[in-house]
């Protein structure tokens, strides 16, 4: 399968965009529990509305995150694939594991663990913060990439690199 990392890199922002509205709209609804005249407390053990303002200060943070992500991954220059230089974020690669499974990343800047849907494939994000990402950097195609989760090896070989 033909893979495009111009078209994975703007469904990464149109999905982006709409957990943003998603989570604005959340944040917002959580607010106006949290400051709803029926849910200021009657006693010390009235806790609805302290719960509902630590909800809406949940909102209000992932909403921060999400605009932060976006942000980060709209101003991503992707470059074309560098032999020079190898991967790098903005990178699009494939890999496969020790038991021959396939699996699409992208690498950005932020969003770590969105998942788009290109014509039935799954594309992961990963950020060079993670384990994976901070190995896959300046490797190529063929090159293999070993990291240690949950104090297990893992094995991924480089299949495609864009």
């Amino acid at each position: 399968m033909i893979m495009n990392k111009h078209a994975v890199h703007l469904l990464i922002l149109e999905k982006l965009g709409v957990d943003l509205d998603i989570a604005q709209r959340a944040a917002q609804t959580a607010y106006e529990t949290a400051t709803h005249e029926e849910n200021i407390a009657e006693n010390k053990y009235d806790t609805l509305g302290l719960e509902a303002s630590y909800l809406a200060a949940g909102q209000a943070k992932r909403v921060e995150e999400i605009k932060q992500a976006l942000a980060l991954c709209q101003n991503m220059q992707l470059r074309a694939f560098d032999d020079q230089r190898g991967i790098e974020v903005g990178a699009l690669l494939g890999l496969e594991d020790e038991n021959g499974r396939q699996q699409w990343l992208f690498l950005a800047p932020d969003a770590a663990g969105l998942k788009v849907d290109v014509v039935g494939q799954p594309v992961t994000v990963i950020t060079p913060r993670s384990p994976l990402g901070k190995s896959l950097l300046g490797k190529f195609e063929g090159d293999e990439v070993e990291i240690l989760v949950a104090g297990a090896r893992q094995h991924f070989t480089v299949t495609e690199a864009k």
